[in-house]
């Protein structure tokens, strides 16, 4: 169901005014008019219905409202999320495939997405670069949003470099216990080589299963995704060093933007249907 993200909560008596974009999508492209009503979330958590008062001069005026018709929201409950959180570790791609990455994990209910410079990632940022795509990907985020109805604020971060989600890990592991790591790591069928020319046949990696890893439901659950051409050996086995569980995601080398939507899908299936399935005999 869509529902249209506020940018800020309503007043002391649930009153709320749009202008500018906001006023053209719900006016110009929902055709919203005074007497009709939309469905929002709220900065922070929560939800409640709009009534529209008018959209006079460039301006939707609005009143937020509970279940119980015309009762103003003072008390607002988040809706909780139908599985433990994802995070997603999202070694950068090239040219425009990050904003797809970000928008379908905006949809699939991701917590939160650290963007970073991978070995062999050929994007590199330079001055101002991380800023501005961090402001791109949160406007991805908006309109993902908005169009899936998904109850999960998704949060991004500005990209950052291979040792610094390195030391990340180290403190949110301290604080979330529960956390588990998994490391994507695609396995070719014959020799190949990754762009520094390294022989990446017969990885001894990704020997665990998704439903093993997954059997006690940890939250949350951070999956590492690398760029074109996948992790370095060295970053493969930083990651093992820090605690992350190596899985291999088929004998098929998908494309980076695929194979994130991938492991997402599939941890999020699994985090939704652990209660009736039984995990027997797989490693983990």
């Amino acid at each position: 169901m869509k529902r249209f993200l506020l940018p800020s909560l309503p007043d002391r008596d649930g009153r709320i005014s749009l202008s500018g974009n906001d006023y053209h999508y719900l006016v110009r492209v929902r055709r919203l008019g005074a007497g009709g009503f939309f469905d929002a979330f709220l900065p922070g958590g929560g939800t409640c219905r709009v009534r529209i008062v008018s959209t006079d001069g460039g301006i939707l005026r609005g009143e937020c409202t509970g279940a119980e018709e015309n009762r103003v929201v003072r008390e607002l409950v988040s809706e909780p999320s139908p599985f433990p959180s994802i995070i997603l570790l999202q070694a950068l791609p090239k040219s425009s495939k990050m904003d797809r990455i970000v928008r379908e994990a905006a949809e699939s209910g991701v917590s939160e997405l650290l963007p970073f410079v991978s070995e062999f990632s050929v994007p590199r940022l330079k001055g101002n670069d991380g800023n501005t795509k961090l402001n791109r990907w949160k406007r991805i985020i908006r309109e993902a949003r908005q169009q899936s109805g998904s109850p999960v604020e998704t949060l991004i971060r500005a990209p950052a470099d291979f040792e610094e989600i390195l030391a990340w890990w180290e403190e949110f592991k301290k604080l979330r216990t529960r956390a588990r790591g998994i490391l994507f790591h695609q396995v070719p069928l014959a020799p190949q080589s990754n762009p520094k020319g390294e022989d990446v046949h017969g990885s001894p990696l990704a020997k665990g299963s998704l439903h093993g890893y997954l059997k006690d439901r940890p939250d949350p659950v951070i999956l590492a995704i690398g760029p074109e051409g996948g992790f370095s050996g060295g970053e493969a086995e930083a990651f093992m060093a820090a605690g992350f569980r190596p899985l291999s995601i088929g004998n098929s080398v998908l494309r980076v933007e695929t194979a994130a939507l991938y492991g997402i899908a599939a941890t999020a299936i699994i985090l939704l249907e652990c209660d009736s399935w039984t995990l027997n005999g797989q490693a983990s």
